[in-house]
């Protein structure tokens, strides 16, 4: 098992506080290197250990309260209620540290009604001392809990009032929502929700990626459309400290989607097209060297749009500033991405150069892998149609299929077809237009953005526009995973059908997945230059008569019509195509084979990786080892 898969212990940095009186520390000791492990004593109460590596530290969890705001962040603190005692965790891979929180709370409330023993009871016992860890969480601890919780439900506010001297762990200190120009709706807080074990787990080829990660190596992963790439990248930043684990991406939109920054802002050289001196020394500036020196991961996405030699120069720049002679100077690099999608931007006539082509590729890369289950589409024969056009081969029964798609009739419930086009302007004038066209007033959404004096490097990031106008009946799309059990998946197509009564009107969306739902503002963060941390809070919709296939990447849309007239660029025709969900929810305009492209360089460094796939898949075992089973 991956250390911390169990749930039941932790490697992180933590600091014990003794507090007085009035919660100040009186006495703090910090452990940058810390174990913290749950476990129980003779007596089957629950134990937070703290080892530092020479003498442990045990806790009892009997009146405790959780802080846990910032565990997305790798934080939480633990306030034990009769001694006085906060501890608190920093630094901590999330992924780790939410299973961790889940697995205390529930295994918490669990021992709470078995009827703990008294202390006459306990001395009557005379057990010798021990510690034992947890168990895993498994599905009966969860069935309990939900039990527990459905009798308790009817108690209402006196349930919630979670009072100090019975504090529950799970309790949460918030902010309030004061920050926000929309009108929080609130759900009801006694209802408390339906606990269950993680649902989706990673596949084999997955689970090999992320071992391979964990035992530090610099790995390139890749694979088609719709493989999860995405999906596995969060996995592995879940995974990492967060202190030392920098998420970049070549695009804004690309690294909104992973919650990080651009891989420009990280590098702080401007485009690299200064000599390798001038580069050394924007690197050094205060803010930007800072990134440098604390980073031990680096995760870069959509790799195929990084250019050769900005990657070269990233390497050269590494290794000067961290003063250091390995490869990239010594940071882990997590490359992702499809090389037969969007190539990088040429600039002027000179054909831009893959990064795999760049001089230190291949001493930076140790271990390159493949995914290759498709899981966005179902269709064995659609996937074997897809992945034809991602090569460049186009037999004549692709043709036919794609010019028949031609008549295919796609609406339904007055929700339209999104038409996918090559070019910027084309989305903005169809949108445009088309909400014009519709009767009704328009109705106004302006975003709240954390710094508006940044408005255009939050542009650069935001998946959604700064204002955002609507009417009943404009088509529009999801731009966030809000409920992927629901179908509310980023890209999911609706109509406006509504708007809610009071000043701030929120839309009612009807969506092709059968849901009609109010949209509530959300918000996403990202990083900019100097690690400072913007925000922009907004309706998760965007208008969807139109979109570009630029702005695509990551999506899964349900109704799609494509225009591949204008393909300009290898690659275009297919990541077009593979947004589509399926063959019958795709229509396919003036189809004409030649526009399908796969660049040959790419072709043939592909070819070599798979002539090496039989060495990979010796190390994929190895590095899978005996972890037949990803349990996350």
């Amino acid at each position: 098992m991956f250390a911390g898969e169990d749930g039941a212990q932790l490697q992180c940095c933590v600091t014990v506080e003794q507090l007085n009186t009035s919660g100040q520390a009186t006495r703090r000791q910090v452990i940058r290197k810390a174990s913290v492990i749950l476990g129980r004593n003779e007596f089957q109460e629950i134990i937070l250990r703290v080892h530092d590596g020479k003498v442990p530290q045990s806790y009892l969890l009997k009146e405790f309260k959780l802080f846990t705001k910032f565990a997305r962040d790798g934080k939480c603190t633990v306030k034990l209620l009769p001694e006085n005692i906060q501890v608190l965790i920093s630094n901590c891979p999330p992924d780790q540290l939410s299973l961790f929180l889940k697995t205390l709370s529930i295994k918490h409330q669990a021992w709470q009604s078995s009827k703990p023993l008294s202390d006459r009871e306990k001395l009557k016992a005379g057990l010798p001392r021990s510690f034992e860890a947890i168990s895993p969480l498994q599905q009966k601890d969860i069935q309990k809990v939900n039990e527990l919780r459905s009798k308790a439900a009817p108690k209402g506010l006196a349930d919630r009032t979670n009072n100090m001297t019975a504090a529950r762990p799970g309790q949460q200190v918030k902010r309030s929502r004061s920050d926000t120009n929309f009108s929080p709706v609130k759900t009801n807080p006694s209802k408390k929700p339906i606990l269950s074990l993680p649902s989706r787990k990673l596949n084999k080829e997955q689970a090999a990626v992320l071992s391979a990660v964990l035992s530090g190596k610099n790995v390139f992963f890749t694979g088609s459309a719709g493989t999860g790439k995405s999906f596995l990248l969060k996995r592995i930043m879940g995974s990492l400290p967060p202190k030392s684990t920098f998420a970049t991406a070549s695009t804004g939109v690309a690294a909104c989607h992973i919650g990080g920054t651009t891989l420009h802002n990280f590098a702080g050289i401007g485009s690299g097209s200064a000599p390798l001196e001038q580069c050394i020394e924007l690197a050094q500036r205060p803010g930007v060297l800072q990134h440098w020196t604390t980073c031990r991961h680096l995760i870069i996405d959509e790799i195929s749009m990084v250019e050769a030699q900005f990657f070269d120069k990233l390497e050269s720049v590494a290794r000067s500033v961290r003063r250091s002679t390995e490869p990239f100077g010594g940071i882990q690099l997590i490359v992702c991405g499809d090389f037969l999608q969007l190539p990088p931007v040429s600039k002027g006539k000179e054909k831009a150069s893959f990064c795999f082509q760049a001089r230190s590729w291949r001493k930076v890369i140790q271990v390159n892998m493949e995914l290759r289950e498709v899981r966005r589409q179902t269709d064995q024969s659609f996937i074997s149609l897809l992945q034809a056009v991602r090569v460049g081969r186009v037999t004549e029964e692709v043709t036919a299929r794609l010019l028949k798609s031609a008549y295919h009739h796609i609406e339904r419930d007055g929700i339209l077809a999104t038409r996918l086009c090559t070019h910027k302007d084309d989305v903005e004038l169809t949108n445009e237009n088309k909400l014009q066209q519709l009767p009704g007033s328009v109705r106004v959404f302006e975003a709240l953005d954390s710094d508006p004096a940044l408005v255009k490097t939050i542009d650069a990031h935001s998946p959604v526009n700064r204002v955002i106008q609507l009417k009943v009946g404009a088509q529009v799309m999801l731009t966030k995973n809000l409920d992927v059990a629901r179908g509310l998946v980023n890209g999911a197509r609706g109509v406006v059908v509504g708007f809610e009564s009071g000043k701030h009107g929120l839309p009612r969306v009807r969506f092709l997945c059968g849901v009609t739902e109010v949209m509530k503002p959300e918000r996403w963060v990202f990083k900019s230059g100097g690690g400072i941390h913007l925000s922009r809070q907004q309706l998760p919709l965007k208008l969807a008569w139109a979109i570009s296939i630029h702005k695509s990447q990551g999506m899964t849309l349900d109704c799609v019509e494509i225009s591949l007239a204008r393909v300009f660029e290898s690659g275009q025709a297919y990541v077009a195509l593979s947004r589509a969900r399926s063959l019958e929810g795709l229509r396919v305009m003036d189809f004409d084979p030649r526009v399908v492209r796969a660049d040959p360089d790419v072709l043939l460094f592909y070819r070599k990786l798979r002539k090496e796939r039989l060495l990979m898949q010796a190390s994929m075992d190895d590095f899978v080892g005996h972890n037949k089973e990803n349990s996350w």
